[in-house]
C-alpha cells in the first residue's frame, strides 16, 4: 500500500490520516458552531485547555494511554490513542495527533514514542507550557471502528474537535479528539 502524504477530509485531519494508514474508512463528520455542540460535550470541548486535564476533571480520576496505531515518517509521528478512565477501563476519548519530533526534548520525545502517558500530561509533567487552540469543532457519525472503542450498540451523533498545539507560539503538533456518548 502506498504512503499517504496529505490529508484526504481537512477538518478530519490527522485522524483522516491515521485511518488511511490503518485502511479504516472515514465516519461522515461536519463542522458545528460551539454553540451547536450540546451540553456537556460542549464544556470538554470549547476551551484551549489540556485536553488530558479535562477530561480527568470531568471524569472524576486519571485517565490511562492505549495506542491504537502508531506511524513515523520523517520527523512527524502520528499516533491514534484511546484514553480511558484509569480505574474503570471506560472510553473517555479516542484523537490522533501528528507531533513534530524535533520540537521536544530528547527524554520528553522518548516519553512520547513510549505510548503509556496522555501527551498533555507528559506535557504538564515536564514543565511544559505548551497552548491547544481549536481551529473546528466537529460533529461525527461514527464508522464501524469508532462503534467498537467506544462500546457503542448502534449509530449515534458523537461530537469533537480539531486543535493545533502551540509552545512558545511555535506549532508542534495537530490533533483531532473525539469524545464517545457522555
Amino acid at each position: 500500500m502506498a504512503k499517504p502524504t496529505h490529508s484526504n477530509n481537512g477538518i478530519l485531519y490527522p485522524l483522516d490520516l491515521a485511518y488511511t494508514y490503518a485502511g479504516v474508512p472515514l465516519p461522515r463528520v461536519r463542522e458545528v458552531s460551539p454553540k451547536d455542540i450540546p451540553f456537556p460535550y460542549r464544556t470538554l470541548l470549547v476551551h484551549e485547555n489540556d485536553m488530558t486535564l479535562t477530561l480527568e476533571r470531568h471524569f472524576g480520576g486519571p485517565v490511562a494511554l492505549r495506542p491504537l496505531s502508531t506511524v513515523m515518517q520523517g520527523g512527524w509521528y502520528l499516533r491514534r490513542v484511546l484514553l480511558v478512565q484509569a480505574y474503570s477501563g471506560r472510553p473517555v476519548e479516542m484523537g490522533a495527533i501528528r507531533l513534530r519530533l524535533q520540537a521536544f526534548k530528547p527524554r520528553l520525545r522518548s516519553q512520547i514514542l513510549k505510548n503509556e502517558v496522555p501527551f498533555g500530561r507528559l506535557l504538564r509533567d515536564a514543565g511544559v507550557d505548551f497552548k491547544s487552540e481549536p481551529r473546528v469543532f466537529l460533529e461525527i457519525e461514527p464508522n464501524p471502528e469508532m462503534m467498537g472503542v467506544f462500546w457503542m450498540r448502534e449509530p449515534r451523533t458523537l461530537y469533537g474537535r480539531q486543535t493545533e498545539a502551540f509552545q512558545g507560539g511555535t506549532k508542534i503538533g495537530d490533533i483531532v479528539e473525539i469524545l464517545p456518548l457522555v
